[in-house]
């Protein structure tokens, strides 16, 4: 049975890929220091994986996650913008140590293949949208900076040790599971439960920057395509993983007052450091090389994810 790691699976994004593995009967680790990531999360899964409690910046600790590993998504991480801005040496250890750390424990527990998961936060601001992966990166912040150093050391295992890496350029994920308690939480999920809690919800900047949202069930099917991907088609490069189209925040805000029925409309107040005005993806390397096909457009995930909101917050 191909064994598995995921690091940071008790995230959002890491749960829900954790599920899927579990689902198409791969045989499951996790590590997770439960930081962000909770273990409630997981709670259906019961004993279908094994999980340790761990960080990915100690050594020892890496090494032990990687014994028996085919291979590593590795999805742990600090993952707010703001909070790089505010601490960028303690999201520096934890973004750009952390993968170098278990880059290290992969290579010599003779892991095959490695997922690394990068962000879109790597380009900064670009003329060019639908943005390509030749496109060079500028970040605006410590958290895309750090995303890009993990990218290149993900290339350089490929290039000295052999170790298969692959990384994935997540552009705007969101989804059921996704934090709604955080304060550094997404544009959906802060949208969203203002809306269902009868709260005007806050937009930063004038609503007119734009976002490729992407649904988390869609990430998952990327993780899973990487892993598997041939040799020549994926190895130490990386991919962009979007839905493939853009919205302005205030059509966004349109069309979750339509989903959940509410009449408020948006504050704006000023724009946060570190954000970027427009952000979108050309997914054609991921479709032509991983065979990457998002199926969830917008107006479904927003109606799934509201579902797993109400839930939550009224359940």
């Amino acid at each position: 049975m191909h064994s598995v790691l995921v690091t940071g699976g008790a995230g959002f994004i890491g749960s829900n890929l954790v599920r899927g593995l579990v689902t198409q009967g791969f045989k499951v680790r996790v590590l997770d220091d439960l930081s962000s990531g909770r273990q409630a999360n997981l709670h259906e899964l019961n004993s279908q994986f094994e999980f340790i409690n761990g960080n990915v910046r100690n050594v020892q600790t890496c090494r032990d996650a990687c014994a028996g590993i085919d291979t590593v998504f590795h999805l742990a991480a600090l993952v707010s913008v703001p909070e790089s801005v505010a601490d960028p040496i303690a999201s520096e250890a934890i973004n750009s140590g952390g993968t170098l750390t278990m880059l290290t424990a992969a290579r010599d527990c003779g892991v095959e293949r490695f997922v690394f998961s990068s962000s879109a936060a790597v380009y900064g601001e670009t003329d060019l949208i639908p943005t390509p992966e030749n496109v060079t990166p500028c970040p605006l912040s410590p958290y895309g900076l750090q995303k890009l150093t993990g990218e290149h050391y993900a290339r350089l295992y490929s290039q000295l040790y052999g170790l298969e890496t692959v990384s994935l350029r997540y552009f705007n994920v969101y989804g059921p599971g996704q934090a709604l308690d955080s304060a550094y939480a997404a544009a959906i999920p802060r949208f969203l439960t203002a809306l269902l809690e009868g709260v005007a919800p806050t937009i930063y900047g004038d609503g007119e920057q734009t976002r490729d949202f992407c649904f988390v069930d869609d990430i998952v099917s990327a993780n899973l395509l990487a892993a598997n991907a041939s040799l020549s088609d994926v190895i130490g490069t990386a991919f962009n993983i979007a839905g493939g189209s853009r919205v302005s925040l205030n059509q966004l805000i349109q069309l979750m007052r339509e989903v959940t029925g509410s009449e408020l409309t948006a504050l704006y107040a000023p724009v946060r450091a570190g954000d970027i005005r427009d952000s979108g993806a050309d997914i054609t390397r991921a479709r032509t090389r991983l065979g990457y096909d998002p199926q969830i457009d917008l107006l479904t995930g927003l109606r799934r994810t509201m579902t797993y909101y109400r839930a939550h917050l009224h359940g």
